[in-house]
């Protein structure tokens, strides 16, 4: 699982970190010139390492990271792929690694140990920088994807059911109580911030007779599909679009925020400041449309993902 929500005690995130098998890395050796980043090369002379975690958007958030860096003149160590949530924040943390693509909901509920996700992404962002700055880690502003939880469902029966958001949903249930299935996770369908959460917080009713809990991938095809009426999803899958799966928007904001945004290591920002500047660009044109297309492209196309980052970075201009 990407997201770990449980609060860690340092015992156990030594225990981790200490098994995670991070390495010295390779170096990232693209063939890159500043484009609209990194112009007057700012970096130069910096050795960086980047990482990530191992699934695929946070792949390619990282070599994207890693390529902007290059473009403006750094030396690149690729250590992305990292298993787990732990290991990759504790190597920023620790100094082992530079920089890595992060999620505030992420650091707010499993690192900090906050049980309950803030309303506003924003309010949750800064909440999220001013704790983490005692840990030696600095957040740059973050992007517009939000990789969280949502509700889809395909093509066939959105025309039929015209619902656009979960509150229209949950009407739909009232109104018409065999129409709405839902296929779920079971982790999702236990979960306060999950299912029970969202019944209560939109005023559904979906009885347990209909309701299947089944492992994500499944979710993605019975929804597709029309199996179950709604499938659990995450908002950036790429399988969203290559399946025409359609989102129902969270107009009560009820899920938490999963903004990815720059995680600094703070003494490595503090010594190559160019960093904030370099990154902003990258970081303003990602949403949940841009996560889709790439994700799919690695997951769906089965393309590498650092070279799906680096052709997206050449086409937006970032890179030459």
């Amino acid at each position: 699982m990407r997201r770990v929500r449980a609060a860690l005690t340092p015992a156990l995130v030594s225990a981790l970190v200490s098994g995670c098998g991070l390495s010295s890395g390779s170096p990232m050796a693209d063939d890159v010139l500043p484009g609209t980043v990194g112009r007057g090369e700012p970096l130069a002379g910096a050795r960086l390492t980047v990482t990530s975690k191992s699934f695929t958007e946070n792949l390619v958030l990282g070599a994207m990271m890693g390529i902007a860096f290059q473009a403006a003149g750094a030396e690149v160590v690729d250590r992305t792929g990292i298993q787990g949530s732990i290991g990759p924040r504790e190597a920023v943390r620790k100094g082992e690694a530079d920089a890595m693509y992060e999620y505030t909901g992420t650091a707010w509920i499993t690192y900090q140990g906050n049980s309950e996700p803030l309303a506003d992404a924003r309010a949750q962002w800064r909440a999220v920088r001013d704790a983490d700055l005692g840990n030696g880690l600095t957040w740059l502003p973050q992007s517009r994807l939000n990789n969280t939880y949502a509700l889809a469902m395909n093509r066939s029966l959105y025309k039929e059911y015209d619902t656009d958001t979960l509150s229209e949903v949950a009407a739909l249930g009232t109104a018409m109580p065999g129409a709405v299935t839902l296929c779920v996770e079971g982790e999702f369908a236990n979960r306060a911030d999950g299912l029970p959460g969202m019944q209560k917080a939109y005023g559904m009713n979906v009885p347990a007779s209909r309701i299947t809990q089944m492992d994500t991938g499944i979710i993605y095809s019975e929804a597709a599909k029309g199996r179950c009426t709604y499938g659990e999803v995450y908002t950036t899958d790429g399988r969203i679009p290559s399946m025409d799966l359609v989102v129902m928007a969270d107009d009560r904001k009820f899920f938490p925020h999963y903004n990815a945004a720059p995680e600094i290591n703070s003494r490595t920002l503090k010594k190559w400041p160019a960093i904030a500047d370099v990154l902003a660009p990258v970081t303003a044109k990602l949403d949940n449309a841009v996560a889709r297309e790439l994700n799919a492209r690695v997951d769906v196309d089965g393309e590498d993902p650092h070279q799906v980052a680096l052709e997206w970075m050449r086409k937006q201009g970032f890179v030459k």
